[in-house]
């Protein structure tokens, strides 16, 4: 069935040198996200309940490194997303913005590695859902948290289910995607509750003084900084959408602002409430979450409640799952109908309207990343892998997003723009914050944990995919730079 026509759109002129104007058919699909979806869809991907386990098995000092990424980085990121996705609301964000600042190469690249970022995170986020999975019958099922075999199964399944339910369309996909938001809401506030309960009864089991949270400058110590830094990026994926999202130069930066309360709020308290619980030697970074619930339900008699928290921790990690395979899919959709990739990824189900093949290569390349991730180490090996290739990888698109923010500053903004408070100095100041923060966290990613048993071998993998990653994206930019050219030329002709 052939494609019915679709009107064009075209951007705002570009910069002289700077690349050819963004013209390109839009995705015609209806605007079924409202203030409130994207408020969910903000707090879904924002918010991994992971990292809260992850910030108290570190201890009291995660505290003040939760303070400082959400200062330093958080902060600049968001005010970056609000400003440039008011500027430049269409479909695509990051790459329309890389494009605009810095040419074709630029625009490609970050998509490319934003996208490819998303791989090892699929994997390290359904491992997270599938080991907290188990505490829905610990007698039974607690001997499948070290069998990679029921890792890998449970995340190929999870992943066919949440591609399937996005490529249906946004209009199904999003009910994943609010019912994980939803569902992370009661697990935090369980932990919440049963670790104000517990510290009321029986005294908090971790020790709060000014040397226990003073973060320590330890390499190791260091190196767990990226993590954090890591858990509060996200407030960028809405964007991807924004012709799907209704009047979203209103609505992306009111829901980015009342996302990041919920995202800070859950990720800060949440945290403090697992070390009320529980010490934090011995919180697992892939079940730390749950172990302060069970300990909690253990303590003052109410384990029936651990279940339901277990359900819901899983369900969560789904919706993230599915949210950012949606938001993501739409970078090689957009780069497909530029003609930098092959022009498949820019159809649409002649059904359903979403970017039917970007959505399926997407999943499958994540699949390819679960073996990948698990081949010679052990479940937490791979986990950790999974987690250091998606931080470095993740974070390479924002040096590219906080510079188009400093390069744009240029052009003059509308009247309706929601500008950075103090304007193009202040713009340019924090945008140049997050700039180095990000470049510090690649950094630190690039060396694995120091628990890994098999380090040279996680250093040849997170490097290494790493660098293959990039050569595959510079290489297939070029071939579609070759088979583009000629086109423009008969075109001008």
């Amino acid at each position: 069935m052939p494609e019915p026509t679709r009107p064009r759109v075209t951007l705002p002129p570009p910069v002289p040198g700077q690349g050819a104007t963004l013209d390109r058919p839009p995705t015609n699909a209806p605007r079924v996200m409202g203030f409130f979806d994207v408020v969910l869809f903000y707090v879904v991907t924002g918010i991994s309940l992971r990292w809260i386990a992850t910030a108290a098995a570190a201890g009291p000092s995660s505290i003040a490194i939760w303070f400082g990424a959400w200062l330093l980085f958080y902060t600049p990121l968001a005010l970056s997303v609000i400003e440039l996705s008011s500027r430049y609301p269409q479909e695509g964000g990051l790459y329309v913005w890389s494009k605009r600042a810095f040419g074709d190469f630029a625009g490609f690249m970050s998509a490319w590695v934003y996208w490819t970022s998303n791989l090892p995170y699929f994997p390290a986020v359904l491992y997270f859902a599938a080991s907290n999975a188990l505490f829905m019958r610990q007698e039974r099922w607690g001997s499948l948290s070290n069998s990679p075999r029921f890792y890998i199964v449970f995340s190929i399944a999870a992943l066919a289910i949440v591609t399937l339910m996005n490529v249906l369309g946004l209009d199904v996909g999003k009910w994943l995607h609010n019912l994980g938001a939803l569902a992370m809401w009661i697990p935090v506030m369980i932990v919440i509750i049963m670790g104000v309960v517990a510290w009321q009864r029986f005294g908090s089991a971790t020790a709060f003084t000014p040397a226990t949270i003073l973060p320590s400058l330890h390499w190791k110590d260091m190196i767990f900084w990226s993590t954090l830094t890591f858990a509060f990026g996200g407030c960028e994926t809405a964007s991807f959408m924004g012709e799907e999202i209704k009047n979203p130069r209103r609505t992306i930066p009111l829901a980015l602002f009342t996302g990041g309360l919920v995202v800070t709020f859950c990720y800060i308290v949440g945290t403090v409430c697992v070390l009320l619980a529980m010490p934090h030697s011995q919180v697992s970074d892939l079940q730390g979450l749950m172990q302060a619930i069970t300990v909690s339900g253990s303590r003052i008699g109410f384990l029936g409640v651990v279940p339901l928290a277990a359900a819901l921790i899983a369900i969560s990690n789904l919706g993230a799952a599915g949210a950012y395979l949606a938001a993501v899919a739409r970078l090689p959709f957009v780069a497909g109908i530029d003609r930098f990739l092959p022009a498949t990824f820019g159809r649409l189900h002649p059904r359903f309207g979403t970017p039917y093949v970007a959505l399926i290569l997407q999943s499958l390349c994540g699949v390819l990343f679960v073996f990948l991730g698990q081949a010679g180490t052990t479940v937490k090996g791979a986990y950790d892998v999974l987690v250091s290739i998606g931080v470095i990888t993740y974070f390479i698109p924002y040096l590219f997003l906080f510079a188009s923010m400093i390069r744009l500053q240029r052009e003059p903004a509308a009247p309706d723009v929601i500008r950075v408070p103090g304007g193009r100095p202040a713009a340019i100041l924090i945008s140049g914050v997050g700039f180095v923060v990000t470049s510090l966290t690649i950094v630190l990613s690039l060396f694995p944990s120091p628990d890994e048993p098999n380090q040279p071998l996680a250093v040849v993998k997170i490097v290494g995919l790493t660098g293959v990653l990039l050569l595959i994206g510079a290489f297939l930019y070029w071939m579609g730079k070759r088979k583009k050219t000629p086109r423009a030329a008969l075109a001008d002709t």
